[in-house]
């Protein structure tokens, strides 16, 4: 029998939280502001979302919308502050004006993480040749997901991909897990799970009335059934 399928939520704050675990997620990415694509929350929102919430718990690592690292110093001072808050997961990916990883960003920042696990994000579905980064950060310690949709237009137009990834696991570049999200649709989940994909990510998903409403656990129980069911 096939293991359980992981199931990461957004939560933007304590009450998103708690409603995602309630719904049956594994799992939580914590950021805030959408509007910008996600930014790091404050020290004080994860310090609230950790004590109300037993599961784990992925903080994102970036200050601006768009795949620039930007300032690099200030990236590695909140990497240490949420370290020493008692942060232990993250989520992170730069790439340079060329559409590589940016090499220098993801090391300085990967270095303040004392060896934490992360997950490089869609910046992957912006890269100018994706195996050509994972093969750049194969040997990054603490790398064990990539969140991507197989495209930047989402999963509608990168389900190709993201099968063909799936069949290349344990290769040099493809062991960390891929973890699908952007654009996904319960309906995707099948051929998803048929190609041994068992990791999902879901936002608005879990927001049926939008991103101006928290999470709804009846919208995250109705994935956890289906992820289970598959």
């Amino acid at each position: 029998m096939s293991k359980r399928a992981l199931l990461e939520v957004i939560a933007l704050d304590a009450e998103d939280a708690v409603a995602a675990q309630a719904g049956g997620a594994d799992r939580l990415e914590l950021v805030t502001d959408m509007a910008a694509d996600g930014l790091t929350p404050s020290l004080e929102t994860f310090a609230e979302i950790r004590s109300s919430v037993g599961i784990a718990l992925r903080v994102m690592l970036r200050l601006a919308d768009g795949f620039a690292a930007g300032d690099v110093s200030e990236l590695v001072r909140r990497a240490r502050e949420l370290r020493a808050a008692g942060a232990d997961e993250f989520v992170l990916g730069f790439l340079d004006e060329a559409g590589d990883a940016d090499l220098g960003a993801v090391e300085a920042v990967v270095g303040a993480l004392d060896g934490c696990r992360w997950t490089f994000h869609r910046a992957i579905d912006r890269a100018a040749d994706r195996d050509a980064l994972r093969k750049q950060l194969a040997d990054l310690p603490g790398l064990d997901t990539y969140l991507t949709a197989g495209a930047a237009g989402g999963v509608d137009e990168g389900l190709p991909t993201l099968l063909a990834e799936a069949a290349r696991s344990g290769e040099p570049g493809y062991g960390p897990r891929i973890l699908v999200g952007g654009g996904l649709r319960l309906d995707h989940v099948p051929a998803l799970r048929a190609a041994g994909v068992d990791a999902f990510h879901i936002g608005g998903a879990a927001r049926p009335h939008g991103w101006g409403t928290p999470v709804s656990s009846s919208a995250v129980s109705a994935w956890r059934r289906a992820l289970d069911a598959s």
